[in-house]
């Protein structure tokens, strides 16, 4: 059996989870909600998302689960370089006024490893700023 890469990054926030997890929740607005910038456009087309990022890369990205009660959000890219990619979003509130983003990663082939980590490194600090913001 072929091994599976997983990435993954924890962002500390100084802000609780309840106003987090809209921005995060809204499956159609990451590129304004989450990561502006690091995400330079962003079509819906029949429940997917198709996302341009900084360096040019395109992919379309469906939703795979949303859970509200745990605020953990799921999607997979459909269509791009990966043949595995799945992904979660999950946000652990650490007290009153502070919480923490966990973003996990796992794909196919693992060669893709070292690009898809550094683009997550880049997006870690964009989304810390907007999501305390």
């Amino acid at each position: 059996m072929q091994p599976i890469a997983t990435l993954r990054r924890e962002i500390p926030l100084e802000a609780p989870a309840e106003k987090v997890w809209p921005a995060i929740r809204e499956f159609g607005q990451v590129h304004v909600r989450m990561a502006p910038g690091f995400l330079t456009s962003l079509e819906m087309d029949k429940g997917d998302r198709i996302v341009t990022f900084f360096n040019g890369l395109v992919a379309r990205e469906r939703l795979v689960t949303t859970d509200d009660e745990s605020y953990r959000l799921v999607y997979s890219v459909v269509e791009g370089r990966a043949s595995h990619y799945n992904a979660v979003v999950q946000i652990v509130p650490e007290g009153k006024d502070r919480s923490r983003l966990v973003w996990t990663i796992d794909l196919l082939p693992d060669e893709l490893a070292p690009a898809i980590g550094g683009m997550m490194d880049q997006a870690t600090g964009i989304m810390k700023k907007t999501l305390e913001a």
